[in-house]
């Protein structure tokens, strides 16, 4: 009689190697949660926060992210069935300028509504953890935008991408992954370049980009007016949101982002909220206009942004194009210790030139670290090659060793950043300005870190209270049992 412990092994082994054999497709069960990175539970302290708001822990989340205000927020749905904040992250870096994604090698970190399911994300990532953010959606193919694998991730380094500290990834995951075995199918991904206030609107109103900004400025309103995930469709190349048959149909409008509209309707309470909604913001809009307001700079060759937050504790860094909000969101005071572990590899944003003027007659106010010193921008390889970094499953079958003992972030290969369009010429920097300590493995609330602490000098406390190194060999099937 075989012994039930090797059975079990035997066939822990098998999903495995299946498991392998599928990591390209979108498998619930491989991409989820297969080591201990990914299975490190939500932090008590957050999960104290969800109860204190009403929420259940595997209740459907949503998440917006700004560029300017580098800011990241999961919202959760509270047992009235709305969406609440549950909390805003400070972005570590971001690349690009503000504005739409549209080729492949642009640099540019995508904005618009995308659609995330457990198959994009990723437990394997060279970047500690991640989650593809679907670019490019229905919307960007049918005007011919390329471009692949465009990640929200940990490392704290971009080149097209949202880099988040490897703290805050494993807590952003830990939510996402909570989400799905609660059974979301997929939550939504809303990313902006920045708060899509009349201010802001003002500000930017010469900007390009703005035809694109006031149609997903469209969907923002929708969702800050029901704080219920807006309904996404594609038609006549543009969007189109909370879209319902019309009376007397009988059936829902089928859509196609290249072809015509069909006929739908947007029921009156939503439509009349968001439209007073509208007007309110236009009005405010036209006296920011009439009074003057000054116009943003465009960008003179800056590369992204970084919040404060992080900036500070790097010598030398700008917060490039992120700047403060006038909308409330993170205060620079609220953090006493560091939101994570910054990489001593991170490239910072260069600062704006002194000479610079805005576009305006008036002056801009001058963002967070406008004074500081340029330093030169240090290409990090970003992405791996389609899937190939993406989804590796070991086929030892073993699962991650035992996390709890590691001091330092595993090293994992990561592939050749790709050409630049247009190679600029790097300034030199000395070796010696940048010393961040090691990164742990993973740390949901990382002690305070200056960039001048010596690497010799030993970490403390990066350990993850209750971490479980190792994954049951039938936790994936019977949590995921609803999907099969």
């Amino acid at each position: 009689m075989i012994n039930r412990a090797f059975v079990r092994v035997l066939m822990t082994s098998a999903a495995l190697a299946a498991g392998a054999l599928l990591a390209g497709c979108n498998s619930d069960q491989v991409s989820l949660a297969n080591n201990a990175k990914a299975n490190q539970p939500v932090p008590p302290k957050l999960v104290a926060s969800i109860g204190e708001k009403d929420m259940d822990l595997q209740s459907p989340i949503l998440i917006r992210l700004f560029k300017q205000e580098a800011e990241l927020e999961v919202w959760k749905q509270d047992r009235s069935g709305k969406f609440a904040l549950l909390k805003t992250y400070p972005i570590c870096r971001w690349s690009g300028d503000l504005g739409p994604k549209v080729r492949e090698g642009d640099r540019q970190a995508p904005e618009g509504f995308y659609s995330i399911s457990p198959g994009q994300m990723n437990p394997q990532s060279a970047y500690y953890l991640s989650f593809n953010t679907g670019y490019p959606n229905a919307y960007d193919k049918s005007l011919g935008h390329t471009g692949s694998e465009l990640m929200v991730h940990g490392d704290c380094s971009s080149r097209g991408c949202y880099a988040m500290t490897d703290e805050q990834i494993a807590e952003i995951y830990s939510l996402g992954r909570e989400s799905f075995f609660g059974g979301q199918r997929a939550f939504q991904f809303q990313a902006y370049p920045f708060r899509m206030t009349a201010v802001n609107m003002a500000k930017h109103r010469n900007n390009p980009n703005m035809p694109f900004w006031r149609m997903i400025k469209e969907g923002y309103d929708h969702f800050e007016v029901t704080r219920q995930e807006p309904k996404v469709d594609f038609c006549e190349h543009k969007y189109v949101f909370d879209a319902s048959r019309p009376p007397g149909a009988t059936r829902d409008p089928v859509f196609d982002a290249s072809a015509k509209c069909p006929a739908y309707v947007v029921a009156d309470d939503v439509a009349n909220a968001v439209r007073e909604k509208q007007q309110a913001d236009e009005a405010e809009y036209a006296k920011l206009v009439a009074k003057g307001t000054p116009v943003a700079k465009l960008n003179t060759g800056i590369d992204g942004g970084m919040n404060s937050v992080f900036a500070s504790r790097v010598p030398g860094a700008s917060t490039g194009l992120s700047e403060p909000g006038e909308a409330p969101g993170l205060s620079f005071s609220q953090f006493s210790a560091m939101p994570g572990t910054i990489p001593g590899h991170v490239n910072p944003p260069r600062a704006p030139n002194a000479d610079e003027t805005a576009v305006a007659a008036a002056p801009e106010p001058a963002s967070v670290a406008s004074t500081t010193p340029r330093v030169a921008a240090v290409s990090a390889p970003e992405k791996s090659s389609l899937l190939s970094n993406l989804r590796k499953i070991g086929s030892s079958g073993a699962v991650a060793a035992n996390a709890t003992a590691a001091t330092s972030k595993p090293v994992e290969s990561k592939p050749a950043a790709p050409k630049a369009v247009a190679a600029k010429p790097a300034e030199t920097r000395p070796n010696n300005t940048r010393q961040a300590a090691a990164r742990p493995p993973f740390k949901p609330d990382a002690p305070a870190t200056t960039a001048t602490t010596a690497p010799s000098q030993p970490q403390t406390n990066t350990l993850v209270a209750g971490a479980s190194p190792v994954l049951q060999s039938n936790s994936f099937d019977s949590r995921f049992s609803a999907f099969k």
